[in-house]
């Protein structure tokens, strides 16, 4: 008795067609070479489909470099902790305020001079993250003045209270308070 028979109770099929290897079924060239066909058809395929990609890719991408001395926008990414630190995340800035670029690192990372607002944050960054500034006085938005404590949080007071309300759910009240 074959091992496989041992093991799993019948006998070994093979990868091709998975018919029983003692069977009488002859598989002949012609079936080797169709399947070898179609192989190579699909081969084809997907390198005409990854080309017809790649060159959509490469008329749409622009290759992006700085100079020391420019200024960027950096995107703003749930990643970097600035949209949490600066409002709430959905009313984020999707870029911040001009940086000016202090030194090239490599092919596609540059140091950026961050403010001691962001001094926790690592200043080198990606091409990807960054957007050439050009000198206009209406893209620059000032931050909101925020008190910011050592760990980057802050801190929000309530203004007024704007609406009152009780809501029934299956025998329970629930208050809800509308706050600015």
């Amino acid at each position: 008795m074959a091992p496989y028979e041992a093991v799993y109770g019948r006998k070994c099929r093979t990868p091709l067609c998975w018919s029983e290897a003692g069977e009488n079924l002859v598989l002949g060239r012609d079936v080797f070479q169709q399947a070898m066909e179609k192989i190579r058809m699909i081969r084809e395929n997907m390198k005409t489909a990854q080309s017809k990609h790649k060159s959509y890719y490469d008329k749409r991408r622009t290759s992006l470099s700085f100079e020391e001395g420019d200024h960027v926008f950096m995107r703003v990414v749930p990643t970097t902790r600035i949209g949490r630190l600066l409002k709430s995340r959905k009313l984020t800035f999707r870029f911040i305020e001009p940086y000016q670029i202090i030194k090239k690192v490599g092919p596609v990372a540059y140091q950026i001079a961050l403010p001691p607002l962001l001094s926790d944050l690592h200043n080198v960054f990606h091409v990807s993250q960054l957007i050439e500034y050009i000198s206009d006085p209406s893209h620059v938005i000032e931050p909101d003045s925020i008190q910011l404590k050592g760990n980057l949080t802050f801190e929000t007071l309530p203004l007024r209270i704007v609406d009152r309300s009780v809501k029934t759910l299956q025998g329970k009240e629930i208050a809800l308070v509308k706050v600015i």
